[in-house]
């Protein structure tokens, strides 16, 4: 690693370790959709209430809503319609990730498409993960989709620290710095979060190849979806031998790949359907 790559990872190891490091905090809108979700007393009434303040967010939900994984018989023409037709839990998910993309901006050019490209990445990854869940797993899809969604939010501090000082170094260094620091900074964004204790320690267990936990989990999910992702292009993840990837077997999944054309097309939509 260079000499200023260590300088700047140091940096931010004491502050993380100070507690100095600046998180991230939830966006208003997802903090009350959550608080509407957990509520006992709540109802799908109060959930389209809270989102419609959000014509930004309200907008997305129905597009989800008439993407070809949840069309129904009728378009969906309303928020209302969106939100019982999703349910309120896959609606509650939904939202709070969504809402988390205007944290994704910077002022600053390098940064600001860094961030763009990364929640780029990071809705490609949920969609893979929703199709997955449904097609693979008894795991809930709308957590897998909001694991998918903050599986790199530890590489916001990050960005942010680089913007804020000012700090001028090649893409190739920034990330070094991003590779070796993310997941660790992500568990802990989640945690402060107060995120459900089976997503927490996605951004750390993700990238983790030779993990083998007893059954499948929201992390190899996450592994799967995202080599998915990068299948056929140069990416060193593409070039691995995935057949030595034990998160496959536990998905049912071949490592060589799926002759399976409607199970492309729903990748293929989901991916979509989140932009």
């Amino acid at each position: 690693m260079s000499n200023i790559a260590e300088t700047i990872k140091n940096d931010l190891i004491t502050a993380i370790n100070r507690d100095k490091l600046v998180l991230p905090t939830l966006p208003e809108a997802a903090l009350k959709v959550r608080d509407i979700a957990q509520s006992e007393d709540s109802a799908i009434t109060d959930l389209v209430k809270v989102i419609s303040n959000d014509t930004a967010l309200s907008a997305r939900l129905i597009r989800v809503c008439n993407s070809p994984l949840f069309r129904g018989n009728r378009p969906i023409e309303n928020l209302s319609m969106a939100v019982n037709r999703l349910g309120m839990t896959y609606t509650s998910s939904l939202a709070m990730g969504l809402a988390m993309e205007q944290m994704f901006q910077a002022t600053s050019d390098m940064i600001d498409k860094r961030m763009r490209a990364t929640w780029q990445a990071s809705i490609e990854v949920a969609g893979i993960c929703h199709v997955l869940t449904q097609n693979y797993t008894r795991l809930r899809p709308e957590q897998a989709t909001l694991a998918g969604m903050v599986h790199l939010i530890g590489m916001l501090p990050i960005l942010r620290y680089i913007e804020d000082n000012d700090i001028k170094i090649s893409g190739i260094v920034l990330d070094e710095i991003i590779t070796e620091l993310h997941p660790q900074i992500g568990a802990t964004i989640l945690k402060r979060w107060d995120f459900p204790a089976d997503l927490q320690d996605v951004p750390l267990l993700y990238n983790q190849f030779d993990r083998s936990p007893a059954k499948a989990d929201y992390s190899d999910l996450v592994m799967i979806a995202n080599l998915q992702r990068v299948a056929g292009t140069d990416h060193p993840w593409a070039q691995m031998d995935w057949t030595t990837i034990s998160a496959f077997e536990r998905l049912g999944l071949d490592p060589a790949g799926s002759d399976d054309e409607n199970l492309d097309a729903q990748m293929a939509a989901a991916m979509a359907m989140l932009q």
